[in-house]
């Protein structure tokens, strides 16, 4: 996928793009001393990372005004989605040097985001009217941590794989939730869990 093509499917202002060719730069730039995302994904960036965390935003619900990303990694989604229009973002990342990259991503962009250097047990976040997370942890893990970080009425959106219904099931007994699911427009096997409703059984 190239920058036009994601342009023309999710009808970014080329501000907006412009935004993203510079994250996109400066991830080919720091990538190789600190290795942000799987080298054999790099090639296909836009596709792979970019699109994969943009299709995310339509399910954000309309009245959010904050989103908390826990394990952001190289700022997929959290910081696409601070770059989309999410007013304010929060990215949890317990990585130093990958916080130093998503604090300079997000001064070169103009991004509203925030990092935190910790672990996601002991960040300190406002209440997020939506919670994200993309391949960080089952399901056992995400559900406690996005529990505490949620305000009442609060959204989980998490991209997942092929092991989606697996750890539906794990936490089954566990949970009570409204869960929604949408196909992946990037991963033939992939489910965006859209999880309302929230609380401990």
């Amino acid at each position: 996928m190239s920058p036009q093509q994601f342009q023309a499917r999710f009808g970014v202002s080329r501000e907006t793009l412009e935004r993203l060719e510079v994250y996109a730069a400066h991830l080919h730039k720091w990538n190789p001393a600190i290795n942000l995302v799987s080298k054999t994904t790099l090639d296909d960036l836009w596709n792979r990372h970019l699109a994969d965390s943009a299709q995310v935003f339509s399910l954000i619900p309309e009245t959010t005004k904050v989103l908390v990303d826990l394990g952001s990694g190289a700022g997929f989604p959290g910081l696409v989605l601070a770059i989309l229009g999410v007013s304010e973002v929060h990215l949890v990342e317990s990585d130093v040097r990958k916080a130093a990259f998503l604090r300079e991503v997000a001064r070169v962009t103009g991004a509203p985001v925030t990092v935190h250097p910790v672990r996601i047990e002991v960040a300190d976040t406002p209440a997020a009217d939506v919670v994200s997370a993309r391949a960080l942890a089952e399901l056992t893990l995400l559900l406690p941590w996005a529990h505490g970080m949620l305000k009442p009425g609060g959204t989980c959106l998490f991209p997942k794989g092929r092991t989606a219904e697996d750890e539906l099931t794990a936490v089954k007994d566990s949970w009570n939730m409204r869960v929604e699911r949408f196909p992946s427009q990037t991963d033939p096997a992939g489910t965006i869990l859209r999880i309302t409703e929230l609380s401990p059984r």
